[in-house]
């Protein structure tokens, strides 16, 4: 009986070597998704949870991590410069047509441009978070305390709510499947049930991410912390009567 090939095996070929010098940029594409961009993702949405412990356990977190040292040589080696070459590398790729789209099937197909347009989606939603909660309204890096404040008074534009959960969205399912992506093209899951495993693990993180997002969100909606952007510690109060000198 002719064996029919698997159209995961044919939607996701492997990096090989001899393709020219692309091959060292295609790998650290691939690598830079998963260390370190996935794992700042996935200290994220660890870090920002703790938003469901109220207004002062989110300051206490952010603190932390606003206080390491060389936090900004931190922030531009091992985040922004590998979040900037895969997704410049991963756009490069989709506008080059480097993957041949006649040879998925319908589900590999469609896969194939959700994860690119999940990938752009994420970029523009990182770009804008980056730029509102970094470099807008109160310095979280002298006030991280007002943290928790900034963001709550962000999500009261229904937009925002809106781009946040949509973002959320984006991300978890562009590293997810990456995860699945990468781990068939670097030869970890070679044999069709590996791949159908891995792609279940895959989609349980996915829904995961997307879960522990929507619970963020939904805390800084709580009724006892509903209202408390109306009333801004001292520091940012501070910070907001500077402004508006």
């Amino acid at each position: 009986m002719a064996s029919v090939a698997s159209p995961v095996e044919r939607g996701v070929p492997p990096i090989r070597a001899g393709k020219g010098h692309s091959f060292l940029l295609r790998r650290l594409h691939s690598l830079s998704g998963i260390i370190p961009v996935g794992a700042f993702l996935l200290e994220h949405f660890i870090s920002n949870a703790f938003a469901t412990n109220g207004p002062n356990a989110y300051g206490a977190q952010v603190k932390f991590l606003t206080g390491l040292p060389f936090v900004l040589v931190l922030e531009i080696v091992g985040i922004y410069i590998p979040l900037l070459y895969h997704a410049l590398y991963g756009f490069y790729i989709w506008f080059r047509g480097e993957s041949n789209v006649s040879d998925y099937p319908w589900a590999g197909n469609f896969m194939y441009a959700a994860q690119r347009w999940t990938g752009a989606i994420a970029f523009v939603y990182i770009i804008w978070h980056t730029y509102t909660m970094r470099f807008t309204g109160t310095h979280l890096l002298t006030h991280p305390d007002a943290a928790f404040d900034k963001v709550q008074t962000e999500l009261q534009h229904w937009w925002a709510g809106v781009f946040y959960l949509v973002g959320i969205i984006a991300a978890s399912w562009h590293f997810s499947y990456g995860i699945y992506l990468f781990c068939a093209k670097w030869g970890i899951t070679v044999s069709e049930r590996s791949r159908k495993w891995s792609g279940r693990a895959c989609t349980v993180l996915a829904l995961t991410l997307i879960l522990v997002g929507w619970l963020t969100m939904a805390a800084f909606f709580r009724p006892q912390w509903r209202d408390h952007w109306k009333n801004p510690p001292a520091t940012e109060q501070h910070t907001m009567n500077d402004n508006a000198k």
